[in-house]
Order: C-alpha cells, then sequence, then structure tokens
C-alpha cells in the first residue's frame, strides 16, 4: 500500500466542501447494489483495496483501482470539476467515486426498509397528504389514517404526512370521518425513500442502472 493510499486508510483526509457527506453506492463483485456509504468510508474500502472504482465513460462502465483513480483526479479536477465531489489529502485533491465494488464480497442485503420518521417523510416528498402543500420537516407532523383511538398502529400503510393544521383538524377521525382525502394511498416503498429522492438527482444517474427494478431487486439500507 502506497504513502497515499496508507494514509487515507488510516483517515488522513481533510474535509473539502462536504465532500467526505457525499453517498456512494456500494456493489458487491456480482455488481449488485447491496448499500449506500459515505465516502469517507469508501475511501477507507478503497486505500486497503477491497474495492474497486466504478465509474461511467462514454456510456460504459469502466472499473479502476484506488491508485488510478487518485492519478485521474488530476484529469477530471480540471476538466470536470462540476462533475464531483472533492477531498483534500495533503498532498492532492481527490474526486469522491459515485459507485464502489466491493471484490471479495458476494452475498446481498437482508434488510427490510425502516419503518420511521425519516422514510415516512422522503416517501411523502415533505408533502401533506390531506392539502397536498410541501412543508418543512420542521412543520410535518405524522398521521394515523386509522387513529389509535378506533385501533390504527404503526404501519407503512396507516401512516402519512400531515402539516399541523390538517392533523388539528383530522383529530380523531377517519379521513372519511373528518371529510378529507388522502392525495395518495399509502404504501411500503420498494426501495429506501432516500435513495429515490436521490436518483431524481442528475448527480446519481449512474445509480440508476444498477437499481434499475427489472434487474435488481435488493433494498438498500442507508446509514
Amino acid at each position: 500500500m502506497s504513502a497515499l493510499t496508507s494514509g487515507v486508510a488510516n483517515g488522513a483526509l481533510g474535509n473539502h466542501g462536504v465532500g467526505l457527506d457525499a453517498k456512494v453506492l456500494v456493489l458487491n463483485r456480482f455488481y449488485s447494489a447491496i448499500r449506500v456509504i459515505d465516502a469517507r468510508r469508501a475511501f477507507v474500502l478503497l486505500a486497503k483495496e477491497i474495492a474497486e472504482v466504478i465509474a461511467v465513460e462514454d456510456g460504459s462502465y469502466v472499473s479502476y483501482p484506488f491508485s488510478t483513480w487518485t492519478e485521474l483526479s488530476e484529469f477530471r479536477r480540471e476538466f470536470e470539476l462540476n462533475q464531483h465531489d472533492w477531498v483534500r489529502t495533503s498532498r492532492i485533491s481527490i474526486a469522491v467515486p459515485k459507485i464502489v465494488r466491493v471484490l471479495g464480497y458476494d452475498r446481498l442485503p437482508r434488510e427490510q426498509v425502516k419503518l420511521n420518521r425519516r422514510n415516512i417523510y422522503a416517501r411523502d416528498a415533505n408533502l401533506c397528504q390531506y392539502c397536498g402543500r410541501t412543508f418543512p420537516t420542521k412543520e410535518l407532523t405524522l398521521d394515523h389514517v386509522k387513529p389509535r383511538v378506533q385501533g390504527g398502529g404503526n404501519s407503512w400503510t396507516n401512516l402519512v404526512c400531515a402539516c399541523v393544521k390538517c392533523n388539528a383538524r383530522k383529530g380523531g377521525r377517519t379521513p372519511e370521518q373528518a371529510g378529507m382525502r388522502l392525495i395518495r394511498v399509502p404504501a411500503k416503498p420498494k426501495r429506501n425513500p432516500a435513495i429515490s429522492i436521490r436518483l431524481g438527482s442528475p448527480k446519481y444517474e449512474s445509480w440508476k442502472a444498477f437499481l434499475d427494478e427489472a434487474y435488481w431487486t435488493v433494498e438498500l439500507s442507508e446509514d
């Protein structure tokens, strides 16, 4: 392991903007998507030579060892500066890869999409499911479609985002009882909702081929 990769493996990376917080899609050795990690963890995998970078070039996927990727980063910084997140070592700036492949790992994740507040807000895109308006997270609540006082529980199909005003109006009633309508029927997402949001950004365009439901059916977990 070179001095550069050894330094990265030991955490010698300076933050360049939000580079180390950028998200990286991880594939197993059969190119199946298994999870999403932050760039700091991705660089450690690369520096320890247990993963390689997968990059999109001219419509094709190309793999690079970390040493080659760091050399190419000089070129990418000159000609593709705005297409990448960046981190800085004491010597050079390195482009954050968008995809890495773990060379010796062939299993698939067993994790289910977690039922939690963050994922419900992401699934509903911060839209109140009654009035249809978008709100900041701090101005949203979780509403039980079938209220708890009527036996409703916590589930993907019974929890929705609601603004404070709509939640107060609905109270302990069902939407029908309150004369209100859901803008869409709540359902369990097929993949982590936060991943689906990122797929709408050009920045993560290269993820799509590995997350196409026609080919990949795994659910992703995000730390």
